[in-house]
């Protein structure tokens, strides 16, 4: 049986004992030790270990986008992301996390996830000590320093440091209520706003008084009667 496998691959790295069939797969793998990058962008300077990956990389300079969705007709410039697209039309969620069971269609949103268990915040604030499971949480972030809010409103001019917010401000003008009860049909501007008002129905109260045990549905409600222990 080892025999066997040998005659499979019998290319073999001296460094980290990866094993391939041919020698110039051997030979790409190599790179990812010596760090050559033998292909270049003549556009941008940038440099690959993979021809292919070069070719991949000039379609950022080009537009073109030869994967086309056959159920919509998004296209896109790697076929890996089309198949990723393909996935929000099927439902098809291949990455499992095996502490909870939740999927994603996404290895990368898999990778996110994950940090939620191990607890792992890599993206810290240089200007505070708060870290964040993800980047793009920190350049929000970081805006509560800078006071930058890059999302303007077209109707009144107000700016937001998040583009959901400025979602949720539109509705402010259009009146557009999309998240709707499904006991009475009341109908929020967010979703959050919902959240709250199902708690009517449900008769739940997450928010306990660590005084007296009092229970209320809403954060400020609780906010408000703490100041009856207060006085």
């Amino acid at each position: 049986m080892e025999l066997q496998l040998l005659g499979d691959k019998p290319f073999a790295c001296e460094i980290c004992t990866a094993t391939f069939s041919e020698r110039p797969k051997l030979k790409i793998h190599m790179r990812t030790h010596t760090g050559e990058k033998p292909y270049s962008c003549d556009v941008c300077g940038s440099a690959f270990t993979v021809k292919s990956n070069l070719k991949t990389h000039l379609r950022t300079h080009t537009g073109d986008k030869p994967f086309a969705c056959q159920v919509c007709g998004s296209t896109f410039s790697q076929k890996s992301n089309l198949n990723t697209h393909v996935r929000t039309h099927t439902g098809e969620k291949p990455h499992a996390c095996q502490v909870c069971n939740a999927a994603f269609s996404e290895r990368a949103s898999l990778h996110i996830h994950m940090r939620i268990h191990t607890g792992e915040k890599p993206y810290a604030c240089d200007v505070c000590d708060k870290s964040f499971t993800q980047n793009g949480h920190l350049m929000i972030h970081k805006r509560t320093h800078s006071g930058e809010k890059p999302f303007v409103c077209d109707v009144c001019s107000s700016s937001f440091s998040e583009r959901s917010i400025l979602t949720n401000h539109m509705r402010t003008h259009t009146g557009e209520k999309p998240f709707a009860c499904e006991v009475c049909r009341s109908a929020f501007s967010q979703k959050s706003y919902l959240t709250i008002h199902k708690r009517k129905h449900t008769g739940e109260k997450p928010y306990a008084c660590g005084v007296c045990g009092k229970a209320f549905s809403r954060k400020s409600h609780l906010k408000l009667h703490m100041n009856t222990h207060i006085r």
